[in-house]
């Protein structure tokens, strides 16, 4: 079944109707502005927080772990941010652009990795936010994860314009809680006091930085979903500053005062980090609110995380089907297939979370970082922001159906990432000799991309549609001279 279009301009329907196809221009709308408040907002939340903790709680000072955090979110946040700005430009989904070099089916490979990254993000921003929601409803944890949940669905399933209208409400509302809470605590602590201590340990260093990279690359693979609706015209520059602006500000805030908690908290925050959180700011309707701001920081964000996911399974299934649209019976059951999924991992493992969530964030980082590596190189280097878009969609066209240099690309890339891979399942053999730092996300940034590069000078990778692939007009629509 396909959709129609959805109504152009001011008055379009909110409820999207659009998934994998191409928007077209008269469809178009907003500013580059608009993913500075969605990725502020989906950064401002309690996830987050535990995350700039970590960094703390495996044995790193305040001080140096501050600046490692500081340093990931901006490397990290720079990658993600290049992705973001394909979105006005292409007018497509993120992984859709991945069929230019893996091929239409071949990009199912990096997709089902992808798949497994919403589910898991679902589920570690359900366990916390269900938290929240529990207390504010008074029905318990478990409750609290089923009805955030559902929430997170519905939301997911009516699309695009209310995600971004969430984000711009979830920035102004988690950016004051966040005020507030930080001049609490700075009032309640010592701040000289807990940045005394400046000993250097690369190891810890390089946890910071991981865990700040890892968490603004995992972004990588859904970012241009969100800017795929602006106009054309767009600039580039204003869409990577835009988004890199408010995701690297949104993530460092939220880590900054997870830092400091951890630092002054130490098992009190560890036992209930939704609690300490909550408890630090106050009782009645102040603490009320604050259940209400971590739920909707944590809706934001996973709602970010199950619409992507839904455009990811599209994506790996149109691939094989040669389908363009859906209908809104079979966008709901996507989504639903997330929320069940999501649902079911947070339930059975929120007795466990924060020592599961900083293994899941670096083993996700040996994955995406191969692949953002070759999408990036491709786009900007090799096809110079311009793919034949309608054989992205065409098995049979210019990217065929299998492309096995790049995807033999993202398996070294892979690979090369092992010997330098420290998480609590699996160290590689060279992280001692490094004094136990990880630095594989770097490898897997740096091999994948200077292989691919030379392999693919070597073929067309995109470039400007001959006259037997498009028309034109197509060429014109799609960011071909």
């Amino acid at each position: 079944m396909t959709a129609s279009p959805e109504p152009p301009g001011p008055g379009a329907s909110l409820v999207e109707r659009r998934s994998i196809d191409v928007v077209p221009d008269d469809e178009r709308h907003g500013s580059a502005f608009s993913q500075f408040t969605l990725w502020l907002g989906a950064n401002l939340q309690i996830t987050a927080v535990v995350t700039g903790a970590l960094a703390v709680v495996f044995g790193g000072g305040a001080f140096w772990s501050l600046i490692g955090l500081v340093a990931g979110n901006l490397l990290g946040g720079a990658v993600m941010a290049l992705h973001s700005a394909q979105g006005p430009r292409l007018g497509l989904p993120q992984m859709i652009s991945s069929r230019a070099q893996f091929g239409v089916r071949g990009a199912v490979v990096p997709l089902l990795l992808v798949i497994v990254m919403y589910v898991g993000f679902f589920a570690g921003g359900s366990v916390l936010a269900g938290q929240a929601t529990g207390e504010l409803t008074h029905l318990g944890e478990t409750p609290g994860i089923v009805i955030f949940a559902l929430v997170t669905a519905v939301t997911a399933t009516i699309g695009y314009r209310v995600i971004h209208a969430l984000g711009r409400v979830a920035s102004v509302i988690c950016a004051l809680a966040f005020v507030y809470l930080g001049i609490r605590l700075l009032d309640g602590i010592d701040l000289t006091a807990v940045l005394h201590d400046r000993a250097f340990h690369l190891p810890m260093f390089l946890l910071a930085v991981s865990l700040s990279a890892s968490w603004q690359l995992a972004f990588g693979p859904y970012v241009a979903d969100y800017s795929r609706y602006l106009p054309r015209t767009t600039s580039t520059r204003a869409t990577f500053w835009w988004t890199l602006a408010g995701s690297a500000l949104g993530s460092q805030w939220s880590m900054t005062f997870g830092v400091l908690v951890a630092a002054t908290a130490g098992d009190a925050f560890l036992a209930n980090q939704v609690g300490y959180v909550v408890g630090l700011g106050g009782t009645g309707l102040i603490a009320s609110f604050l259940y209400f701001t971590i739920a909707l920081g944590k809706l934001t964000i996973n709602v970010l995380n199950t619409y992507g996911g839904f455009m990811s399974m599209v994506t790996s299934v149109s691939g094989f089907r040669a389908q363009k649209t859906i209908g809104p019976r079979a966008r709901a059951l996507y989504i639903g297939g997330i929320m069940l999924a999501g649902t079911a991992v947070a339930l059975a493992g929120k007795d466990s979370f924060l020592a599961s969530f900083k293994d899941f964030l670096l083993f996700l980082l040996t994955f995406f970082t191969p692949w953002s590596a070759i999408n990036l190189v491709d786009y900007y280097l090799i096809s110079r922001e311009r793919y034949d878009i309608p054989a992205l969609f065409d098995p049979r066209g210019r990217y065929g159906a299998w492309r096995w240099d790049a995807l033999s690309v993202y398996a070294v890339g892979v690979l090369a990432q092992l010997p330098f891979l420290a998480t609590g399942f699996y160290t590689g053999p060279l992280v001692e000799r490094l004094g136990g730092a990880d630095i594989s996300w770097i490898v897997g940034l740096a091999v994948p991309a200077a292989l691919f590069f030379v392999l693919a000078r070597g073929r067309n990778t995109g470039g400007t549609p001959s006259a037997d692939k498009a028309s034109a007009p197509y060429r014109h629509m799609h960011g071909c001279p």
